[in-house]
């Protein structure tokens, strides 16, 4: 008796909570499948990422830097960033408030401008709003999206607790479907929501926790401390100590001389950022990938503008070789979330669980539906 009772209340926050949250991870979903292979369809349909490789040395970032800032005079240039020898380079202009971000793609032997892409206009950048913020301005959207993405994890807990079958014979029915001929399409959408959530709980678990570490930052601050975590998740630069006697106009270039540092100690790297100070006391900060389509395994580095010295930070965007597995697990955090972890095959199960997720709002409305209909709430093919 009490057992029936719980499932009756859970049944119940299950059904409520599915219904207000319904529409909204239907769209979180859905525009996750669309940005699944954003990377793959942009390297394939926008030329202006690659150029034709030659037997020369890119130009230095001092360089790639003024021809950047004469397409961009009224932003404040972010970071140029290497790529492989057949990729154009990057100047990426960005800034929160006023909020803006430019990419400027150059080619690194010549000079040339290539394109000049706002981010936050087109069709990638439309669907990625809608996934964050479901196209409300930010401050609205993100907290709805949050909040709907917490609710999904409640759902995925109270779904498995209504799935759990009473005994072997109920079983048999929740682990795939045993349809015949005459089977209504009342039990087939059943078993879709029933058998599609059970085998989608790991990953929607997954899905919904890598996606609340970006909307809550309690949530983040929890979990990183909970799996380990010791550093600061509050990204703040070194200060370089100001040097009015050191000229940065010199022959020597700051930013050169550490791009050519960031070379000589990273020849295998698959892009390389430098990031020119933006005051007068912000270090020139520089970045190692060393794997193509991932991000976690990026090594940031900090120096003092007019020394040149390294600084550390007690920040998680710190050295490579000092992260634990709490560290690791943070920054794999979007890499998990995308599936890019896995490489392209990743990718594809992100993408094919994603359609699979998207479905279970509209099986589970239609299950709700069908009993409104009839005025009754008991759940007859349980």
């Amino acid at each position: 008796m009490k057992n029936n009772n719980f499932k009756k209340a859970i049944r119940k926050i299950h059904l409520w909570l599915g219904l207000s949250s319904g529409l909204i991870v239907f769209i979180i979903a859905i525009t996750g499948c669309l940005y699944a292979f954003q990377e793959e369809i942009q390297n394939i349909t926008e030329e202006y990422r690659f150029v034709k490789e030659q037997n020369d040395t890119f130009l230095p970032p001092s360089k790639l830097a003024v021809i950047a800032k004469k397409e961009l005079p009224d932003k404040v240039l972010h970071a140029i960033k290497y790529n492989q020898k057949d990729n154009a380079a990057e100047a990426e202009f960005y800034h929160y408030e006023p909020s803006y971000y430019y990419t400027i793609f150059i080619n690194p032997y010549t000079g040339k401008v290539l394109k000049t892409v706002n981010h936050e206009e087109g069709f990638f950048a439309f669907i990625l709003d809608g996934h964050f913020n479901l196209w409300l301005p930010h401050e609205i959207g993100e907290v709805v999206v949050s909040v709907a993405t917490l609710i999904f994890l409640v759902l995925l807990v109270s779904g498995l607790i209504l799935w759990y079958p009473k005994n072997k014979n109920a079983a048999k029915q929740r682990f795939w479907f045993k349809w015949k001929n005459g089977t209504k399409w009342k039990r087939k959408n059943y078993d879709l929501h029933n058998i599609t959530g059970f085998y989608m709980l790991i990953i929607g678990i997954i899905f919904a926790i890598t996606g609340l570490v970006w909307g809550f930052q309690w949530f983040a601050y929890s979990y990183y401390k909970v799996s380990g975590g010791e550093k600061s998740l509050f990204y703040e630069e070194p200060l370089s100590k100001i040097n009015t006697k050191t000229a940065t106009n010199t022959v020597v270039k700051p930013l050169d001389v550490i791009w050519l540092q960031m070379q000589k100690e990273y020849p295998q790297a698959k892009s390389i950022e430098i990031h020119p100070p933006e005051t007068v006391a912000s270090p020139i900060a520089a970045n190692a990938n060393m794997d193509e389509g991932t991000y976690w395994k990026i090594d940031y580095r900090y120096f003092d503008q007019y020394s040149l010295k390294e600084m550390n930070v007690s920040h998680l965007w710190g050295r490579k070789k000092d992260d634990k597995i709490a560290d690791n697990l943070m920054k794999m955090n979007y890499d998990i979330h995308t599936g890019a972890i896995l490489g392209l095959p990743g990718k594809i199960f992100a993408f094919l669980t994603s359609l699979l997720i998207a479905s279970l709002p509209i099986s589970g409305f239609y299950i709700w539906w069908g009993r409104w209909r009839k005025g009754t709430t008991p759940d007859k093919t349980k």
